[in-house]
């Protein structure tokens, strides 16, 4: 499967940004995750929603103003992130497994080239 993110740019802190994540297939049951690599830092868990849609998690940073939902129709998971703070700047990846309930990169085998958010204080 292949993976595009798309949607990042410059906000300004308390602002709101959507990004996509095209997926090559859905027919495959991939459940599908968001990550963020901050420089200097490790790549970490945003949240992840199910093959179906019915499921979701998050991490504790960004629970209540991240959120995550998919299109199947459309092939796309999104990522809408409101009140945004300047920790929250790092290039966003999206990522798929078959398995689901990790928060670790490891688990996710295909990955998409991330897209830059930044956030201005």
């Amino acid at each position: 499967v292949q993976l595009q993110a798309s949607g990042g740019g410059l906000v300004q802190a308390g602002g709101s940004l959507r990004l996509s994540c095209a997926v090559s297939e859905t027919r495959s049951n991939y459940h599908i995750g968001w990550f963020r690599q901050a420089p200097g830092k490790e790549r970490e868990f945003v949240a992840a929603i199910s093959w179906s849609g019915d499921y979701t998690y998050y991490a504790d940073s960004v629970k209540g103003r991240f959120t995550i939902s998919r299109d199947n129709a459309k092939n796309t998971v999104f990522l809408q992130m409101n009140s945004l703070k300047p920790e929250d700047t790092a290039v966003y990846y999206c990522a798929a497994t078959t398995g689901w309930g990790s928060h670790n990169v490891a688990d996710f085998r295909f990955w998409g080239q991330g897209t830059l958010v930044t956030v201005s204080s």
